[in-house]
């Protein structure tokens, strides 16, 4: 099936549930890797949007992508709670480690890096996310490890 019988399918399935625009982004940037273009117009069709309003959504919530991700998309939490504990500076590091920035995608398409409000460790902070594995406690050392690990292993 292409990208926009899947997005179609997935808007389809959602559109007659209240407040089904979210989840069924949600559903095809989670079988896509991202919202694609060319699919605003069928999601805006599905739910009876214009296609600003769709547009809009995917916009404004950072969560969404109209892009495909790198290989490996590394996300750092920014919440209260890890940004007391150095999110900040791990999240400079990260980005210079990568070569790319906040919210872009490295040139060789190998890293997309991410901010995240909150991944739910934050007696451990700061943590990340790489690939949706879960890390606490990071230091720049050991950021360098895990990035450097989940890039062999993919």
């Amino acid at each position: 099936m292409t990208n926009l019988g899947i997005a179609t399918s997935i808007a389809a399935a959602h559109k007659d549930v209240p407040g089904g625009l979210l989840p069924a982004l949600h559903g095809i940037q989670d079988a896509l890797g991202h919202i694609p273009p060319d699919a605003v117009p069928v999601i805006a069709d599905q739910f009876n949007l214009s296609r600003a309003e769709v547009h809009g959504v995917v916009t404004y919530y950072h969560h969404f992508r109209s892009a495909p991700p790198g290989r490996l998309l590394v996300q750092v939490c920014r919440a209260e709670a890890c940004k007391a504990m150095g999110a900040d500076a791990l999240l400079e590091h990260a980005s210079k480690r990568l070569g790319c920035e906040v919210h872009g995608t490295s040139a060789d398409g190998q890293y997309s890096l991410e901010p995240v409000f909150c991944l739910g460790l934050c007696a451990s902070s700061p943590s990340i996310a790489v690939n949706d594995e879960v890390h606490a406690r990071i230091t720049p050392a050991l950021f360098d490890d895990i990035v450097e690990e989940a890039r062999s292993a993919s």
